[in-house]
């Protein structure tokens, strides 16, 4: 277990980020920038709390890069089910997290931020299954995508573009939850070598 734990970064990668995320989630829940929109006339304004979840599905990334197969090939305990205890567990610190800074400051972006923390982190390891590189990338794709041309108009995003639907959709959140256990599904049944 304590192999484990440090074949994959807990304490050195995992826990600095999820800190991180914690303390900007505090500190800067609703700040934005406004950005061109390449799809309509106006801007778009982009919360940081759209960028936070990138935080925490890098390093997941990153952890899950770290395995060794032989090695886990031959391991006594189930290292798929203890990566898809870590992965759930960091997803879960930082829905906590994020419920917890909306609620005392009324902020409807930090909430957000946990949502799309649960969306972005099922897209990385539905991205995983597919392309080990694509883990990374494909949340930030998503993200600066939904950036530019998630808007039809001011204020008004498309279907497709969920990190920008309003906390309290129920939908959406459904959605995301079904990406992340979709995700988490299919890390845990695919095969590496």
């Amino acid at each position: 277990m304590t192999l484990w734990l440090k074949v994959r970064r807990v304490q050195a990668v995992l826990v600095p980020a999820l800190a991180a995320f914690t303390v900007i989630v505090a500190a800067a829940h609703d700040q934005y920038v406004q950005l061109p929109s390449l799809l309509s006339a106006g801007g778009n304004r982009v919360f940081l709390s759209q960028l936070l979840p990138l935080i925490l599905t890098s390093t997941l990334a990153h952890s899950l890069a770290q395995a060794v197969s032989e090695v886990e090939a031959t391991a006594q305990r189930n290292i798929r089910a203890l990566d898809a205890a870590l992965i759930t567990t960091i997803v879960a610190a930082a829905v906590l997290v994020c419920l917890a800074v909306g609620t005392i400051t009324g902020s409807q972006e930090a909430t957000t931020a946990g949502r799309n923390t649960v969306f972005l982190t099922g897209l990385m390891l539905l991205g995983r299954t597919v392309r080990e590189q694509a883990a990374t990338a494909l949340p930030v794709g998503w993200v600066f995508a939904v950036m530019f041309v998630g808007y039809r108009d001011f204020h008004r995003p498309w279907p497709w573009a969920v990190t920008l639907h309003p906390a309290d959709f129920l939908p959406t959140s459904g959605f995301c939850l079904l990406i992340f256990v979709g995700g988490l599904i299919l890390h845990a049944r695919a095969h590496r070598v």
